[in-house]
């Protein structure tokens, strides 16, 4: 079998598909549509979020029978139409679910702390003790949308915790000895903690907006490492001004692309500008599951799965 790899990833993993017998090509710079040109020649594809593999490039790729994609989502493909063709998709949540909990657990700690508040001040010669008084998450209640491999790593590590868990998912009966699953509206009764663990579908994109928020009975904090087109960002800034938010943690944002472009240009939206400023908000540029260790074990499991169906 034939696999064409179209992003760098950790080298086991061509190393590892080589010794399996496959025959790996790369290539990481070529255009859509030169790849397209091509794509007929190969059996298997592995790719992150480099481009779309919509339906034009799946009618082109005629003797494709996998699809692997280094990552958790699998967003960036026709899945329908894929496997309407018989195509094979294989995604890795497992491999990079332990470093998206500890990252989630990170932003809260620091939120309720304001360690990236008070580590600038002091920086800056600035020492406010009153003012950065943190507050503990023990007594609080972190309510989870989705409990899939994400929500299940997150909840698995406020174990360490005096907290109460809850989760909602669109999957009966996925609550275990870590979270409690429940309906949203105890979630929106209940937490003071709602941090998001849902992949991109038309139920889940623009589903924390302003009625969504309106929602919760008591001001909350919100954590999202999932995606960022869940959120819509002018409610959330709306929101953090009344305080009905009381700070966000955001790995992701609704103005990313794909590909993950640079979003630093000079038509930066409004509510961006004002999270780029406010205290209460940290970011990071789509990393919460971007370790070290995640970039082996994500490709390690893409291996695996391949030598699992097709060896």
């Amino acid at each position: 079998m034939k696999i064409l790899h179209l992003d760098s990833n950790h080298p086991l993993l061509i190393q590892q598909l080589n010794e399996l017998g496959f025959v790996n090509e790369e290539d990481y710079t070529s255009s859509k549509s030169e790849i397209e040109s091509k794509i007929h020649l190969y059996d298997g594809i592995v790719i992150r979020s480099r481009f779309t593999i919509d339906k034009h490039f799946l009618d082109k790729a005629s003797n494709l029978k996998f699809i692997g994609r280094v990552g958790a989502g699998l967003e960036n493909i026709d899945c329908d139409y894929a496997e309407s063709k018989g195509i094979h998709l294989i995604s890795a949540p497992e491999g990079n679910r332990n470093a998206v909990g500890e990252h989630a657990l990170g932003m809260l700690l620091s939120l309720f702390n304001k360690l990236n508040k008070a580590d600038a001040e002091v920086r800056n010669g600035k020492w406010l003790r009153e003012e950065n008084r943190g507050i503990e998450l023990d007594e609080k209640t972190v309510g989870l949308i989705g409990y899939g491999n994400m929500g299940k790593s997150f909840a698995k590590k406020l174990r360490g915790f005096d907290v109460e868990v809850l989760c909602y998912d669109i999957k009966p009966n996925v609550g275990d000895e870590n979270c409690k699953q429940v309906s949203l509206e105890e979630i929106q009764k209940k937490a003071d903690v709602l941090s998001l663990h849902t992949p991109q579908t038309d139920l889940t994109t623009n589903m924390i907006d302003a009625e969504f928020i309106n929602q919760f009975q008591k001001p909350f904090w919100l954590i999202n490492t999932a995606r960022g087109k869940s959120v819509v960002t002018k409610d959330l800034v709306e929101a953090l001004k009344t305080n009905q938010v009381l700070g966000a943690g955001l790995d992701v944002l609704e103005y990313e692309k794909s590909s993950f472009e640079n979003l630093f240009t000079t038509n930066m939206p409004e509510a961006f500008h004002y999270l780029i400023h406010a205290e209460n908000v940290i970011l990071s540029p789509h990393v919460a599951g971007w370790t070290i260790e995640s970039k082996q074990k994500l490709a390690q499991t893409i291996v695996d799965k391949i030598k699992a169906t097709f060896h």
